[in-house]
């Protein structure tokens, strides 16, 4: 077994910690806030107050941030990582960066003899609760075998994708194909509902036709219908509008570099972008199905609430 530290015990890092935890492995972690510490020692993970106190020994070490720039501070900045771990260790960012971030990670960590592999993920907190997420790795062919190994316990599918970077290459285009997919099932809800369609009868037609896809069976946004729905509970997040326009913002921002024409993805982008201005990016991206409907209000949301 291994001795792991993990930077960032937030809502996915806690149960994927935890997961390493049951499955034998020794877990260093270290966060700033309290009850992402709590929740994480609950789990069996070893708290700690500093990334020298967590990478101390390290075999492996982990990190799972909100922002490019959080991996770069917790990497390269006074006390993080390339400071304080030893060279041995192997380090894998399952964070949704940017593609340069992800770059710099990858050249950085190798000027200063450390194997990195960007280790994205997908499968949200349900899927980091159960270890069914699913994992892109990209680095050296060597430390991609070692970080596939690694993850096995908060696995339900590890790929290994390519080189440096692909993993995340990997992320960000499947998260653009989410986005613009829940764009359209929220068009579709509404066209439904406005046409008289019971909302129940049609998902099920949907979900066995041409329509389905998994913001459809997982997030339709009509209470009453999918279990899982953040409409059920007032539109709270499963899946931040913050984060939501963080990863399509990095995805455009990839195909401009590339002179690819994404029209789709824009008008998603946009979409998030205004649910932010009216103070929506806490609640649930798929809150988005408002901009379809008639007059801006949706059954199963409650802006007072």
């Amino acid at each position: 077994m291994a001795t792991i530290a993990w930077i960032g015990l937030g809502h996915m890092g806690s149960p994927m910690s935890g997961n390493l935890v049951a499955a034998g492995h020794d877990v260093r972690g270290v966060d700033p806030d309290p009850a992402c510490r709590s929740a994480a020692a609950e789990r069996g993970v070893q708290v700690v107050d500093s990334i020298a106190e967590a990478v101390e020994g390290a075999d492996a070490v982990f990190t799972s941030l909100p922002r490019g720039e959080h991996v770069r501070e917790v990497l390269g900045g006074a006390g993080g990582v390339w400071e304080t771990a030893p060279t041995t260790a192997l380090l894998l960012d399952t964070s949704t960066v940017d593609v340069e971030t992800s770059r710099w990670s990858h050249d950085e960590s190798a000027a200063r003899g450390f194997r990195f592999v960007d280790s994205p993920v997908s499968g949200g907190i349900a899927g980091a609760h159960a270890g069914t997420l699913t994992f892109m790795l990209g680095g050296e062919e060597a430390a991609v075998a070692e970080a596939a190994e690694l993850v096995e316990p908060m696995a339900g599918h590890v790929f290994r994708v390519g080189g440096p970077t692909m993993g995340i290459a990997a992320k960000l285009a499947n998260n653009l194909m989410l986005f613009v997919s829940l764009l359209g099932v929220a068009e579709g809800s509404q066209l439904a509902a406005e046409l008289g369609l019971d909302a129940e009868t049609f998902f099920r037609v949907a979900s066995v036709s041409s329509g389905d896809s998994w913001p459809l069976r997982t997030w339709y946004p009509v209470p009453g219908v999918v279990p899982t729905s953040p409409a059920n509970r007032n539109f709270d997040a499963t899946f931040t509008t913050v984060l939501a326009q963080k990863d399509l913002s990095f995805a455009v921002a990839a195909g401009d570099v590339a002179g690819l024409h994404l029209p789709a993805s824009r008008i998603a982008l946009d979409q998030f972008d205004r649910l932010i201005d009216e103070g929506y990016g806490g609640k649930d991206c798929s809150l988005i199905v408002k901009y379809a409907s008639a007059e801006g209000r949706i059954e199963g949301f409650d802006p007072e609430a």
